[in-house]
């Protein structure tokens, strides 16, 4: 969930960019979104949660209903 939140935040800071029309070079609004971009890639992908468990927290009680 923590990479979600830090996509979030780069995302809006992506919008308050382009709105106020700010450029610097590292960081222009296309930068930081393909960076939320690949926090939320990483966010889908499993990583940043909490270690170990699925996450929906249903993994191994699931499978042993269906047996």
């Amino acid at each position: 969930m923590m990479l979600a939140v830090v996509a979030a935040v780069v995302f809006g800071l992506a919008l308050l960019f382009d709105l106020a029309d700010i450029r610097s070079d590292p960081f222009d609004h296309a930068t930081l979104v393909t960076l939320g971009l690949l926090f939320l890639a990483l966010h889908l992908a499993g990583f940043g949660g909490p270690g170990g468990s699925t996450a929906s927290g249903r993994g191994r009680a699931w499978s042993r209903r269906r047996r």
